[in-house]
């Protein structure tokens, strides 16, 4: 979340950046900073009245030591009130930074300054576009087709056995899936990442900490009897491996890597785009987590996008990278840039990645510090990005690699998955 004296120093700038994302609810930050003020009146009086109390305390211990027992009796008729008015301010003081909290989590990350404008995903910048469409032979389909006629993917089992969004993968559909996660995990660990095996289900405090509570609470599967939740990507456990940690600032930065199955409820996702794979409740995924010194963030963010892209050079795949604009980031994004593969079969972009810079945002949740080589202690800056996530990806080089005699696949796959083509 935004750190409050940034908001009470920077007002007109956090409007300003809010505005971008066209957040609907500007008047929360002179809530914010009214709530602030009061709060800091409080601790001002309480600070005050606690040094009062502190030192008629030991005037008190003086004077019986003295012998004086009737003129530290009169003090501490005193301080009997003073310890009233203590406990009160201590639960005004409790309920303002409550209050505080609960408005501070309604606001999200301020967009950068290359954060475009924009409330839809129409409105998102094409920064760059790689190839060109697969040209496909007459008759070819989409990927529920192809799953179907090669009985590698079974939706409808799936269906049978936990509802729909939750595949069953079959034979080579099996083996291409496992052989596509120990590709990218291994371009992933030469590149510098330390591979991370961590839990399918977190606490609310991590939740918390990565802002998916209580943002996104309603798209998380909850197991109610232990308070858990199933995570919605790997970023969730693995930055939350930081979460009150001061590092030093040679640690940095830090690179981790991981697969995980992911999980989202999805609600209210219906229509021909969610078909087949292209929208799924349970799917597979290598994530990427980078924490960073803040003034390499946004190098860092340039260097994890070409890193995915060069992924999907290496398959074949026509992409296109998107800025999102304001109103499409996510709640804690302060910049998100999308990679989207070409659906030769579909005739649709298939977002694939989201590449994100949260500067501070998760790290002031986290209490992820760092403490530079002059001894100050600030916090560092958080990215992640998906690299790659699977549905759509497979999904992509079925249809984009159909033939009339069979799926020809990517040949950098061939090494994982002892065959070159499906058929």
């Amino acid at each position: 979340m935004l750190q409050v004296n940034y908001i009470r120093e920077n007002r007109e700038k956090v409007l300003e950046r809010l505005s971008v994302r066209n957040f609907k609810q500007p008047e929360l930050v002179d809530e914010i900073i009214r709530i602030d003020e009061e709060r800091r009146q409080t601790q001002t009086s309480l600070d005050n009245l606690s040094a009062i109390a502190n030192s008629s305390a030991k005037q008190i211990g003086e004077l019986m030591r003295n012998g004086k027992k009737e003129e530290a009796e009169a003090i501490k008729q005193t301080t009997s009130a003073n310890k009233e008015q203590i406990k009160q301010l201590s639960e005004q003081l409790a309920a303002a930074e409550q209050q505080l909290h609960q408005a501070l989590v309604q606001l999200p990350n301020l967009p950068a300054e290359a954060v475009p404008s924009g409330t839809t995903p129409e409105e998102n910048e094409v920064v760059y576009t790689h190839g060109s469409p697969a040209v496909l032979h007459e008759g070819a389909v989409p990927h529920w087709e192809l799953t179907a006629k090669y009985d590698i993917i079974d939706f409808e089992l799936g269906t049978k056995i936990a509802g729909a969004g939750f595949p069953v993968y079959k034979g080579k559909g099996a083996r291409l899936q496992r052989a596509l996660i120990n590709f990218f995990l291994d371009r992933a660990t030469e590149s510098g990442y330390r591979e991370m095996q961590v839990p399918l289900m977190v606490n609310e405090a991590s939740g918390f900490g990565t802002g998916q509570l209580p943002d996104k609470e309603g798209q998380m599967y909850h197991v109610t009897e232990d308070n858990l939740y199933l995570i919605p990507t790997a970023e969730v456990p693995v930055t939350n491996l930081y979460r009150d940690i001061i590092l030093k600032e040679e640690d940095l930065p830090v690179k981790n890597t991981a697969y995980t199955p992911c999980f989202r409820r999805e609600a209210g996702s219906y229509g021909a785009h969610v078909r087949g794979l292209n929208r799924l409740h349970q799917f597979d995924k290598v994530e990427l987590v980078q924490i960073v010194h803040p003034e390499q963030s946004y190098a860092v963010l340039e260097e994890m996008s070409l890193y995915v892209q060069s992924l999907l050079k290496d398959l074949g795949l026509h992409y296109r990278v998107l800025r999102l604009c304001g109103g499409d980031m996510g709640f804690t994004s302060a910049m998100t840039y999308d990679m989207e593969v070409w659906s030769a079969a579909q005739q649709r972009w298939l977002e694939v990645s989201s590449v994100s810079n949260f500067e501070t945002y998760q790290t002031n949740r986290l209490k992820l510090r760092y403490k530079g080589h002059t001894g100050k202690t600030q916090l560092a800056h958080t990215l992640n990005g998906s690299a790659l996530a699977l549905p759509r990806i497979v999904a992509a080089i079925l249809e984009n690699c159909q033939t009339p005699e069979g799926i020809v696949l990517p040949e950098v796959l061939a090494a994982y998955t002892g065959f070159d083509r499906i058929d």
